[in-house]
């Protein structure tokens, strides 16, 4: 893992080279995903199916391919007592969080005569991608799911890969607490599609959240205007800001914690120390002979991973604002001091007992986050995107008399003779 100063004339092209993590889009991938929504979109269930045992191995049918209530209890009952209660502790703390974002109507009448306010519906149908590769997602169910429920959608709707011909025990147990309607055994590309456009067994849904694979991110980059979305998810990232304090068995257990997501994920360390510098990257190769996935790990250090050594606290800040992490982790003294200079962060984990796995399953802020630098214009998924809201305005017609003239005025400002019209009628 490198380690190098900001001072060092190689540095702001091996920063700018971590900035640029996730790559750019690519038109081969586009293309193939192209096809499937447009295939989709035209023959329905039959390219469904079709994609469905080309891509991922088993066969559906009309009759198949929503489980079956019986389906999904039986899988949920496998779950161990103890990681039960688990789940439900977490589902509990996020549904505690995301209550405090609940949003209302507000209308305004001090002005005599006028109305003006802001009314909040939810969403009618969302649908969960819920990835099912070599590893099961129950806390994405559970942060995409749990605030759809508390914004009053009125069906919320998943679709997942099977895996060795079941769903997922744990995903199950995390749809029936997060309150899932219906379940589809899809993945891939032509899920997304399916959301989209509908089919004779899938219904449209008005957004679609939660991450996948690249063919997923490309998809849902495509039908944004057909249907919303939340975000285009990157791999995985963070960025440590650590002034010496904290044990450097913590910083490196935490950059092992995101690179082991995939060898795209990004861990970057900034410190103003350079013999913490060197401490990090030997206690990381030093716990990272204990990990299974040690191969993926340093394959994203190695592309995305650095340890960046500046000259002060408030120089780190200026470079991870200009990073826009995901996961910002602040290990110094005093993190308060720093949190009110941050403007670009996905989510904020103050102190060395903060890590970014408490913030993954168990602390309550939803772990769907901006990733690839969007923090700079994103936000974490939550209640609020399960909502439209929708302005109300009401003039009486002594009201409409105190405004109509320099409304008139301002048509004509823009040489719209008709919206002029309409308010001259009335005067």
């Amino acid at each position: 893992m490198r380690v190098i100063r900001t001072d060092e004339a190689i540095f702001e092209e091996v920063f700018q080279g971590i900035m640029n993590r996730g790559g750019g889009g690519d038109p081969a991938l586009r293309t193939i995903v192209e096809n499937i929504l447009q295939d989709v979109a035209a023959r329905g269930d039959a390219a469904l199916f079709e994609y469905t045992a080309k891509f991922d191995g088993y066969v559906l049918t009309p009759q198949t391919v929503q489980a079956s209530p019986e389906e999904i209890r039986e899988a949920a009952a496998l779950v161990d007592p103890d990681d039960r209660a688990v789940l439900q502790l977490a589902a509990a703390r996020i549904e505690k969080f995301h209550r405090s974002q609940i949003v209302k109507d507000w209308r305004d009448e001090s002005e005599d005569g006028v109305q003006i306010g802001q009314r909040i519906t939810p969403l009618e149908r969302a649908g969960i991608y819920v990835p099912g590769g070599l590893a099961s997602y129950p806390s994405t169910v559970l942060m995409a799911a749990i605030p759809a429920r508390i914004a009053g959608v009125k069906e919320i709707v998943a679709v997942t890969p099977l895996r060795q011909g079941t769903i997922n025990p744990l995903v199950a147990l995390a749809m029936e607490l997060g309150g899932v309607s219906r379940i589809f055994k899809i993945g891939g590309a032509q899920a997304i599609a399916a959301l989209t456009y509908g089919t004779a067994s899938i219904p449209r849904v008005d957004k679609i959240v939660g991450p996948g694979n690249a063919y997923v991110a490309m998809a849902k980059q495509l039908v944004y205007g057909h249907v919303d979305i939340d975000m285009i998810a990157g791999p995985s990232e963070v960025l440590i800001i650590c002034d010496g304090t904290a044990p450097v068995s913590f910083v490196a257990a935490d950059l092992l914690a995101q690179a082991e997501h995939d060898e795209m994920a990004s861990a970057v360390v900034l410190t103003t120390d350079d013999a913490t510098a060197q401490r990090i990257v030997a206690e990381l190769y030093r716990q990272l002979e204990n990990l299974p996935r040690k191969a993926i790990v340093l394959r994203a250090i190695d592309r995305y991973g650095a340890v960046l050594v500046t000259k002060d606290l408030g120089e780190a800040v200026r470079l991870a604002n200009r990073f826009a992490p995901e996961h910002l982790e602040l290990m110094v003294e005093n993190p308060e001091t720093l949190l009110s200079e941050i403007t670009h962060a996905g989510a904020v984990f103050l102190g060395q007992y903060t890590p970014e796995a408490l913030g993954d399953y168990m602390a309550g802020p939803n772990h769907i986050l901006p990733t690839g630098g969007t923090a700079r214009f994103s936000s974490p998924l939550g209640v609020y995107d399960f909502v439209k809201r929708t302005s109300v305005l009401s003039f009486t017609r002594e009201a409409f008399h105190r405004y109509g003239r320099q409304t008139e005025r301002f048509a004509a400002l823009e040489g719209l003779d008709a919206h002029g019209r309409s308010i001259a009628v009335r005067m």
